[in-house]
This record gives structure tokens, C-alpha cells and sequence, in this order.
């Protein structure tokens, strides 16, 4: 090991260090008045084929110096070591599973490998995409990390981003896009404001730490007050003439969608986000018991609401379209940017049903005509992942699942368990593929695959197994998750088949204000037999309501 710098603010240039390396001496001790010394090994190794070496290193770093290994050979000191390692990464991953047959076996190894990828990204509190394109971090990224951090029983991290963005907002209530090593960066993006009021109330939700919500507070307000003068800035007679009428009310146009970044659009993505904020501000503002501040944000909210309805049926008629446009005034077509009006938007019935249907049908004829090659590709963004839950939302069981598992043929590398920001049809063809892995697409992946076994509704119910293959249920694992986060405490669950008899059985503490609701396909049979606790109960269409609170359900 050989010192090359004597001060760590000289820079530790990688190639010098180990050009230094190479001239050293076996034996080589290096000490710096700053408490950063930079060093490296190099390490000389000739191997017949079928033979291995293994080579490193122990060191203080990272855990104290009286609990490292000091006797017994190398091998086993680094053994120890990386036991460790290995010991505190699964205690954080292993906070919930997912019940599965051998077949779905690979849902969870990908859902756990995301997870990693998702921590490995970060950088102390910081939530980021990845670790080598996108040093910095964006709340749009940061805001739907966290709540797949919340649902994996990790809230604590989520906490630890939002007490690290919050001073970064602007005094106008302005919320930054992103943030790095520079500061706060003042390109608006007007997704941001709602994303950092949702990451607020996530954190809450599932942490629970109101000192910390009253501590940010503050910024919320602020963030809602600059999306009422942004709103307030296209509610003007200019936006009542025949050719302006459908942008009325909305957010004005940013670049916060990628495929915007050559001309600012009126994005619903933003709008979509917008809702949520203020949806959560008054959630917040009760939850502190400000009546007053809730009252008037309410109305904000609901506003709000009736204008970006207004406008979507609108933009389809301007546009003369037949589904919900990714911008008002582009009329383009973007089903994975729609997907946030239903996850987390809460708007999926109140948007215009016919308009709803047509967006998602339509995106299904471009997905199914790529799969079977009945169309020229050569590549795609993953981002798609939030198909899936739209999906399963939307109660197309099959097609959610078919659709995943063309995501997973394109995992790369296999044992890696994710995806690149962009996958090219030609598996190599050099092309930009962003980071590889890529966190924010982890997150898409996890919130997607819990969806399958459980997700929120907009009344407040826990919707369950909405998503699995039915044939998994006659399998004697059967479906079903172990100790997943939800706003209403620990879900666990098991549905499986047991004689006859069709078996639901509850654990944890779950007690969702909707009861549960348990979907079965309309396509397949169902029991016609339903005791809920030994109680008869009956199905409502392919929908089985279950009260919080019960044990066991017998399907016949």
C-alpha cells in the first residue's frame, strides 16, 4: 500500500495512486493531518485456467476497530467481515416478504434486488436515481423512492430525505426540481411542489413522526401558496378564447417530463402531482389541527380538480383524440405519464371513463404490437413498469401479468435483477443507457410488484391480490405478503387453496378505514360459497368486501 498524496485536498487521482502503487514497497504506513489519507494496493496475480485467487482488504472504516477480526487467517478475517456485511443488508431488505409459489419466486428476488439498488444509490440521506449519470437528486425521483422505502418498512430513510430537502425550498415556496453539490437548482419544474408535499405526508403516514411534520409545515404552505399563483397565471380571460380554453387553470408549462425538454408543455404529469399536493396539504393541515389553513386549501383542491377534468375532456375534443393526452396542448400520447392521475393521483373514478379506457386499450395494442414483433422497435424506457399497476388498478389481471413478464426478459444483466434507464431491442448495440441500475426505476418496479398483492384504493380499502395469476391460489403456497407497510399498519395475509375450500387468513395489525376488498377475475368462476369469521357474506360483481378487523374468510 503506498501514500501518493500527503493532504486529501490535493485530490486522489485515481491513475496517479496506482502508478505510486506499483513503485512501493511491500510495507507502507501513511498518516495525514487532515484525517483523509488517499492510498492504494496493487496486487500482482498469475492464474492456470480453473484456478481463483481471492484478494482484500480489512479495515476500521465503517465499524469500530475492537470489532474487527484479529486472529486466525485472512481468509476467515474477511469472512467474518463480509458476513457482517451481508447480515445488515438482509436485516434491512427482509422487512417484508412476499408469500409465492416457485413460480413467482423471481417477483421477490427482483422486489429485494430493487430495494438494493435503491440503497446502494443513496448517499448519506440523499435519495438519487443512480450513482454514476445522476449525481444529485431530484424530488420527482426522491418522492416515489421514498414511498416504496415506506411500504418496504424503511420509513426512517424516507424521513431523513425529506428533513434534508426541505431547506433547500426556495422563499417563494418554490420547490427545486433538484439539488446537488451546488445547491438548489431554480429550473422550474412544476411536478416538484406536489411531490414534495406528498413525500411529507408519506413520511408521516408511515412514520408517524408528527414533531417532524409540524417542523416542515411551513414549507408545504409555502409550496401550496406557489402553485395558487401559478394556477391563478392561466385563469385569465386569455385562457376563455376557443383556442386557449382547455389550458385553463392548469399548471404552467415546464420541462419536468423528459420528452418535453425541447419546448415547455402543459404537462399533466404536473397537474396530476399538483392535485395530490394539495390533497395532502389537507391531510397534513388537519392532521396538525389547522382548521383554517385546511379549509382554504380544500377549496384550492377542489378547484383545482374541476379544472383539470375540464380541461382533459376538452384537449380530447380540441385535439380530437380518443384518450387522456400526456400534455394539454401537444395532445400526445403518454399512458406511463397518465398512470400518476391514478398512482398517486386518486383520480381514477373521477376521470372521464370513456377517455380512461381508450388510453389504456390504446397503450396495450403499442405493447402487445412490440411483443410480437408486429411492429419495427428498437428501444424502450422501463418507466413503463407503472403499467403494470394501472393495470391491475383497472382490474386486468392478465395483462398486468403479461405485460411484467416481458419486463423481466429484458432485465440485464440477469443476475442483476433490473434495468437500464433505456433497453434496446439489440441486446448489443452500443447505445446510451443511463445508469444500469437504475434506482428510480427500481421504484417503479416495487411499488408495481406490492400492487400485485395489495394496494390502496382511493376510499381508503386494501385491495388484495389483485394482480397474482389465480392459478397460483390451488398451489400449496398459495399468495400473499408478510408484514408489508401500509398508512394503516402491518399487512399480512395468505389466500390459498385447502381442500376444497378456498382459504384467506389475516395476521398484523392492518386496519384500513375500507375493510379489505378481495377482486377475482370476472373471466373465471368464482365460489359461491363466502363465510367471513363463520359469518355468511356474499360477492358484490368480482368484488368480496371484508371488514378491518376479521380473521379468516372461507371461499366454497
Amino acid at each position: 500500500c503506498s501514500p501518493v498524496l500527503p493532504t486529501s485536498d490535493a485530490g486522489a487521482d485515481p491513475q496517479s495512486l496506482l502508478a505510486s502503487a506499483r513503485q512501493a514497497s511491500a510495507s507502507v504506513s501513511v498518516e495525514d493531518t487532515t484525517g483523509l489519507p488517499a492510498a492504494a494496493a496493487t496486487f500482482k496475480i498469475a492464474l492456470l485456467p480453473g484456478e481463483s485467487r481471492t484478494v482484500g482488504w480489512v479495515s476500521a472504516l465503517g465499524e469500530r476497530a475492537a470489532d474487527l477480526p484479529v486472529t486466525g487467517s485472512i481468509e476467515a478475517a474477511l469472512d467474518t467481515v463480509q458476513e457482517r456485511v451481508a447480515a445488515a443488508w438482509r436485516a434491512r431488505m427482509d422487512e417484508v416478504d412476499l408469500i409465492l409459489p416457485p413460480e413467482g419466486q423471481r417477483i421477490e428476488d427482483v422486489l429485494k434486488s430493487s430495494l438494493a439498488h435503491m440503497l446502494m444509490s443513496r448517499q448519506g440521506p440523499i435519495l438519487q436515481p443512480g450513482t454514476r449519470s445522476y449525481n444529485r437528486s431530484w424530488i420527482r425521483d426522491g418522492a416515489m423512492m421514498a414511498e416504496g422505502l415506506n411500504r418496504l418498512g424503511l420509513s426512517d430513510l424516507s424521513e431523513d430525505y425529506l428533513r434534508w430537502y426541505a431547506p433547500y425550498l426556495f422563499s417563494s415556496g418554490k420547490v427545486p426540481c433538484c439539488v446537488d453539490a451546488r445547491g438548489a437548482d431554480p429550473v422550474p419544474e412544476n411536478d416538484s411542489h406536489g411531490e414534495f408535499v406528498f413525500l411529507a405526508a408519506e413520511a408521516y403516514r408511515y412514520g408517524g413522526d408528527v414533531a417532524l411534520l409540524r417542523q416542515v409545515w411551513p414549507q408545504v404552505q409555502g409550496a401550496i401558496r406557489y402553485m395558487d399563483e401559478l394556477r391563478a397565471s392561466t385563469r385569465t380571460a386569455e385562457f376563455q378564447t376557443a383556442e386557449m380554453r382547455h389550458l385553463y387553470g392548469l399548471l404552467p408549462p415546464t420541462i419536468s417530463h423528459e420528452g418535453y425538454s425541447d419546448k415547455a408543455a402543459y404537462s399533466y404529469w404536473d397537474d396530476f402531482w399538483g392535485l395530490r399536493g394539495y390533497r395532502d396539504a389537507v391531510f397534513i393541515a388537519e392532521t396538525l389541527g389547522d382548521a383554517e389553513a385546511a379549509a382554504r386549501i380544500r377549496a384550492s383542491e377542489q378547484q383545482f380538480k374541476a379544472d383539470i377534468l375540464a380541461s382533459i375532456a376538452a384537449t380530447a375534443a380540441f385535439h380530437d383524440i380518443d384518450w387522456i393526452a400526456g400534455a394539454a396542448d401537444r395532445g400526445d400520447f403518454d399512458a406511463t405519464s397518465t398512470t400518476i392521475g391514478l398512482s398517486p393521483g386518486g383520480l381514477q373514478d373521477e376521470l372521464p371513463q370513456d377517455l380512461l379506457n381508450g388510453t389504456f386499450d390504446k397503450w396495450w395494442a403499442n405493447f402487445t404490437a412490440r411483443q410480437e414483433n408486429r411492429q419495427p422497435w428498437r428501444d424502450y424506457t422501463p418507466y413503463e413498469l407503472r403499467n403494470v399497476s394501472a393495470m391491475v388498478r383497472l382490474g386486468r389481471r392478465e395483462e398486468a401479468w403479461r405485460a411484467l413478464e416481458f419486463y423481466f426478459a429484458d432485465i440485464r444483466p440477469r443476475a442483476w435483477n433490473g434495468w437500464a434507464e433505456v433497453v434496446g431491442r439489440d441486446l448489443r448495440e452500443p447505445r446510451f443507457i443511463g445508469d444500469m441500475p437504475h434506482a428510480w426505476i427500481s421504484s417503479d418496479y416495487i411499488r408495481s410488484a406490492l400492487d400485485l398483492f395489495a394496494y390502496e384504493r382511493d376510499d381508503g380499502a386494501l385491495v388484495l391480490a389483485a394482480g397474482v395469476p389465480v392459478r397460483w391460489f390451488d398451489t400449496t403456497e398459495g399468495v400473499g405478503v408478510s408484514g408489508l407497510r401500509t398508512p394503516y399498519g402491518a399487512l399480512t395475509y395468505r389466500l390459498r387453496k385447502v381442500g376444497r375450500d378456498y382459504r384467506l387468513d389475516f395476521a398484523g395489525e392492518a386496519a384500513p378505514p375500507g375493510g379489505f376488498v378481495l377482486r377475482w377475475p370476472e373471466a373465471e368462476a368464482r365460489p359461491a360459497s363466502v363465510r367471513i369469521d363463520g359469518r355468511a357474506a356474499a360477492w358484490t360483481g368480482d368484488a368480496l368486501a371484508i371488514p378491518a378487523g376479521s380473521k379468516r374468510v372461507v371461499l366454497r
